[in-house]
This record gives structure tokens, sequence and C-alpha cells, in this order.
């Protein structure tokens, strides 16, 4: 039987989870079976259980990793308010709105990691405590305790704000509660608007 490299074996671990991501956030976790899944990252039954325990560790994995993607976003981004402001108006732009397979794991998942097992809810309290770090890093005014309230503040109003623009489905609402997200948001990060940007839904 072929051996292959840990490095193989690694990007084929890698390739299920970004397609098994994609999958989750777009049909939903319960709604996603193993044999889907699989097939999506072009392996077989045998080939998964290789590489996860159960789908439950698949889930885990899954969140992890697509936390820890979107912090990489917002670390790589120039420090200060400003950046953040272009990472609000990226993530309250229609085409977010309307990518649920390539988007925010948090808006796409949350109502189903609240009811998956310890595991996949711990690596969630992980990944969304490193995510408002991130975010608290750009907000940082010298008071500690004012920048992650700020932060924490941020995040779930994105996060609740794309959940809700979703779910409606009057456009028209959908692009007023995105715009009116965007100017609360504005708000918590204290920066003005690049006017070199695309225009918001409020705006346009």
């Amino acid at each position: 039987m072929a051996r292959y490299s840990p490095e193989h074996k690694e990007a084929t671990r890698r390739r299920m989870i970004e397609a098994a991501g994609r999958r989750f956030k777009s049909d939903g976790i319960d709604g996603s079976g193993i044999a889907t899944l699989v097939a999506d990252a072009g392996l077989t039954n045998g080939a998964f259980y290789g590489h996860f325990t159960s789908k439950d560790d698949l889930v885990a994995s899954v969140v992890a990793q697509q936390l820890t993607d979107q912090v990489a976003v917002v670390d790589a981004l120039p420090a200060g308010p400003a950046s953040v402001e272009a990472f609000v108006r990226e993530y309250l732009s229609p085409s977010h709105r309307d990518d649920l397979a390539g988007g925010c794991p948090s808006a796409a998942l949350l109502d189903e990691i609240g009811r998956r097992d310890e595991t996949t809810r711990q690596a969630y309290t992980d990944g969304a405590r490193s995510m408002i770090e991130a975010i608290a890093r750009h907000l940082d005014d010298g008071n500690a305790h004012q920048t992650d309230e700020r932060a924490i503040g941020l995040f779930t109003l994105l996060v609740g704000s794309l959940q809700l623009a979703r779910a409606v489905t009057d456009a028209e609402l959908s692009d007023r509660i995105l715009a009116a997200a965007y100017t609360h948001a504005r708000t918590i990060t204290g920066a003005t608007p690049d006017p070199a940007a695309p225009p918001t839904p409020e705006s346009s």
C-alpha cells in the first residue's frame, strides 16, 4: 500500500476542512452528511476516517480553522481604526451577505454551534476570543477595558446584523439593515468613511 508523506496528509486534511467549511455555511451543519462532505473534497469515506474520528471531530476542526483564517485577515490589516472601517464596509456589503459559502463562519453557523458538543463550542469560544482581540488591537485607545468593550460590541453588531440581513425576504429592508449597522459600527470604530471606497447601501 502506498504511503503518503506528512505534507500530503496535511494537505488532504486541509482540503477536507475547507470543502466542509463551505458546505456547512451554505447548507448547515446538520444538512451536510459525510458522503456529501467527502465528495466535495474528492475523497472517500475511508479517507475521511483516516483524518477525523467522526463528523463532530470535523465540525470542531472546521470551526477552529474558519475563525483562525478570519483572525488572520484582521491581523494582516494595517494598524488603526481606518483598517477596521474598511473591514466593516466589506463585511456589511451586499456581496458578503449573498455569499454564505465564502463568508463569515459566525454569521452562517452561530445558531448551530450553540447546539453542538462542548468541543465544538470550545473551538468557537477560542476563535471568537481571538477575533475580538484582533479587532481590539486596531481600536486600542489606551483604556484596555473600554477597548475590549468596543471590540466585543463591534463583533456582535457585525454578526447579528449580517444574520438579520440574510434572514429577511424584503431586499430593501435587508439593505437598510446593512446600512444602519454600518453607521453604528462606524461610531464604535471612531473612523470616518473612505471617500474612495464603494458606496454602502445607504448611500447608493
